[in-house]
């Protein structure tokens, strides 16, 4: 059987699908492979697509894949890039990663709470420019997570690791808002609220969420005018979570205080993109999963997802 593979892959999946005797073709890229590159290669008929959040899985790859594809399996554990009604209608099935660790994630997230709660970029920033002098009283004065309410928005997988994490740092409340009330929330202490209480409650609020028609923009004007103007904003979710444009507004008329973000709409951000001049923000290039340890695992739940769909067997990440 034959495989195509998207781009570059860490090792560990490339040995299992080869380890079964399957031909594999890469995009020998480490950049995402252009759409209509992937259409033409698809057209020498494959059994397997091995693919990634950046590739637009539509109707017009899966036409040009033919009869012959019996797999479609994204190295990621978002999956909105993948047209599901237009595979399904073929037959095909298809597996994301959502059996990988979100440790990196929530180490991540918690990574970005200690850099505004610190200011540790400006401080980094104040001694490359030369502006640190004598011992200031007032000078990059920052605030402790000690006593602070959080809040998470989605506590999945990654969000139920953010709570495990701050509840490290004797915070005072941990709240959440989810489409339903979670039965592992005592676990972590956390308390179930309604989305306008987190918003006006929380010192700290984390975005751990999917992207879907309720969470879109749900961060919008109104959210940031119901939070405190003391209040940060931390998204390591999805980023059409965020209206980026109120968010903008937000930050540079002072309604909320800071925030950070590892996902942006869209992904990656252009540089010349308004966000990228606001102030009291700081945004990371989608980096929370990039560790060894996740790479690795991801390429092998990818490849034994699709290992499972050419054996006939259901994979463990089945959409």
């Amino acid at each position: 059987m034959k495989i195509y593979v998207t781009r570059k892959i860490p090792e560990p999946g490339v040995k299992l699908m080869r380890d079964k005797g399957y031909q594999l073709d890469f995009w020998d890229s480490d950049e995402a492979i252009p759409h209509n590159e992937l259409v033409k290669n698809m057209k020498k008929k494959y059994d397997g697509l091995y693919c990634m959040l950046t590739d637009n899985i539509d109707k017009a790859v899966l036409e040009a894949a033919g009869s012959q594809l019996k797999a479609v399996c994204t190295m990621s554990v978002g999956y909105e890039h993948l047209n599901l009604e237009e595979i399904k209608k073929r037959n095909i099935v298809a597996a994301n990663c959502s059996t990988v660790s979100s440790d990196c994630v929530s180490e991540f997230a918690l990574g970005l709470i200690l850099i505004m709660a610190r200011r540790l970029i400006e401080g980094y920033e104040a001694v490359k420019k030369k502006e640190w002098g004598p011992w200031k009283p007032m000078w990059l004065l920052g605030f402790e997570l000690i006593g602070k309410t959080i809040g998470i928005v989605g506590l999945g997988r990654i969000g139920f690791g953010i709570a495990e994490r701050v509840n490290a740092f004797k915070i005072s409340k941990l709240l959440y808002f989810d489409v339903r009330r979670c039965s592992y929330d005592k676990d972590v202490n956390a308390e179930f609220v309604t989305f306008d209480r987190l918003l006006a409650d929380c010192d700290v609020i984390c975005i751990s969420c999917n992207l879907t028609n309720e969470t879109k923009d749900m961060f919008n004007k109104a959210a940031f005018a119901k939070m405190k103007r003391t209040a940060c904003l931390i998204n390591v979710g999805r980023g059409g979570v965020v209206n980026q444009d109120d968010l903008s507004k937000a930050l540079n008329d002072d309604v909320i205080k800071c925030a950070a973000l590892d996902v942006t709409e869209p992904d990656p951000l252009p540089s010349d993109h308004p966000l990228h001049s606001t102030k009291n923000l700081i945004i990371t290039p989608h980096i929370a999963s990039s560790t060894w340890e996740a790479r690795n695992a991801m390429s092998e739940v990818a490849a034994n997802n699709m290992i499972a769909i050419l054996s006939g067997k259901d994979p463990a990440g089945k959409l």
